[in-house]
């Protein structure tokens, strides 16, 4: 009887553990689609108008811009290394295509544009890629760079285009299919192709074998320098993308738009889950993390309470999502020194 006691005793605690493990592994795995729904309800109930369809196309519009920034930065922080540089570039690209769209036309604008935001994915890969300095030096030091060259271009003046009505170069930021917004429509796209890149390519599969284990993707003859490169560059374009978004959207542009944008996109990755050691991450929840970001924005406000207290309630939110992912990787909340 007592053996029969202890056995089923044992059979509990297995239970127990097996169940304990379930859950840390659903919260691992799964924990920013449960924290998305969590705020979603907890808004939905503060606010009638939270929910809407109209509110919700609202927000996607509003993160479309540093959504589609983010897409190209979650490919670099995959791969190992930091994109701090996207800021300053999202304010040179959008300057650059905004002045330019009168003087050469929207096609030409766009497509010189495109070449100059690949100019500087291109340096900042080679730094980082080929002559392995430190990401975070190299693209905080093109930060400063390139937000000088956006200020000695302008010359400190703002540009804007001059009819704004007779080019079709609003479509890009104010137009609509199908009932959403083309931002919307060029955030979720964007989304999907790179995914498809990240899990279906051989490209992928070697940005995370870099940043996850330089040293035996290094033995396997993957080729770091040529990765690294080449997730510069996407987030580059990406970065393009978003500029063409701004730029048709205000029909304008300031020296320092992008200023901040930079904090804000490595904010969503990071909400998204991805290891800023490398190796671990998703565009899915990259745009799940980015959408979190609206929503704390638009349903703090429908709420009442001041803009600024986004920035308090962000804060909170990144520091439990870095802490947890640093937790999910050493199996334990705490640490212990001796």
């Amino acid at each position: 009887m007592a053996k029969a006691d202890a056995q089923a005793g044992r059979s509990s605690d297995r239970q127990r553990l097996i169940s304990g493990e379930n859950v840390r592994r659903i919260l691992q795995t799964q924990g920013i689609l449960i924290a998305f729904i969590l705020f979603l309800v907890a808004f939905s109930l503060s606010s009638d108008r939270f929910a809407s369809f109209d509110n919700v196309s609202t927000v996607f519009r509003q993160v479309s811009i540093i959504g589609t920034i983010a897409l190209g930065v979650t490919i670099v922080v995959i791969g190992g290394n930091l994109d701090l540089s996207v800021g300053s570039l999202l304010s040179f690209t959008t300057v650059l295509v905004v002045d330019l769209h009168d003087k050469i036309g929207p096609t030409g604008a766009i497509l010189v544009m495109f070449a100059a935001a690949l100019a500087v994915g291109a340096v900042n890969g080679l730094l980082v890629g080929f002559a392995r300095l430190n990401s975070l030096i190299v693209t905080l030091g093109m930060l400063s760079a390139i937000q000088g060259v956006t200020l000695i271009y302008t010359g400190g003046q703002n540009v804007d285009i001059v009819d704004q009505e007779g080019t079709w170069f609003t479509f890009f930021g104010r137009d609509f299919l199908l009932g959403i917004a083309v931002p919307t429509w060029i955030f979720l796209v964007l989304a999907v192709a790179l995914h498809i890149v990240l899990t279906r390519t051989t490209f992928g599969r070697r940005v995370f074998a870099v940043g996850g284990n330089p040293t035996a993707s290094a033995f396997s003859g993957v080729r770091r320098a040529r990765v690294v490169f080449s997730t510069y560059l996407i987030s580059a374009a990406a970065t393009g993308c978003a500029a063409l978004i701004l730029g048709s959207r205000v029909m304008g542009s300031q020296n320092n738009v992008g200023q901040g944008y930079e904090l804000l996109v490595l904010a969503g990755v990071i909400l998204g889950g991805t290891s800023l050691l490398g190796g671990s991450g998703s565009i899915p929840k990259t745009v799940i993390g980015v959408l979190i970001l609206g929503f704390i924005q638009n349903g703090l406000l429908l709420m009442g309470y001041p803009y600024y207290a986004q920035w308090l309630v962000t804060w909170v939110v990144i520091i439990l999502a870095v802490w947890l992912d640093v937790a999910s990787k050493r199996g334990r909340l705490f640490t212990t020194t001796s």
